[in-house]
């Protein structure tokens, strides 16, 4: 996990750079990429302070190894339900959502109230059910 956290280091470093650069190549003008990118920087020393916190806690990976290899990384990454519908109901609901942003706000409230409710349902999916447990 080293290796990700100076790579995502160095990715926010060349965020800064590229914002500041075309900042200057705008004239300072233009409002919408210039944070956009200084965000992308933000993120990117986000998720390299995570990684390289959580490097901290659980040690070395099979990436930091040198003569490391990919079956190293078998293993469970998580425990996902084999026919889930909850996802799809989200990603309409985010749909919505944007929908409702461009055209009118009664589209973007069903969009939100259809989101509580499927993020509700995908959270607690194994707490009731078919797959509680």
């Amino acid at each position: 996990m080293k290796v990700s956290a100076i790579i995502f280091w160095i990715l926010g470093v060349f965020f800064v750079f590229a914002a500041t650069l075309y900042a200057f190549w705008v004239d300072w003008t233009e409002w919408a990429g210039i944070p956009a990118i200084y965000a992308l920087a933000a993120m990117s020393w986000m998720i390299a302070w995570y990684v390289q916190s959580t490097d901290k806690r659980h040690g070395l990976g099979p990436s930091d190894d040198v003569d490391g290899e990919i079956t190293e990384y078998a293993g469970t990454y998580g425990t996902f339900a084999p026919s889930s519908w909850w996802p799809l109901g989200v990603a309409t609901a985010c749909a919505l959502i944007v929908t409702g942003l461009a055209i009118d706000w009664w589209i973007l409230l069903l969009g939100v109230v259809a989101g509580v409710y499927f993020t509700y349902g995908w959270v607690y999916e194994f707490s009731r059910g078919k797959y509680a447990h």
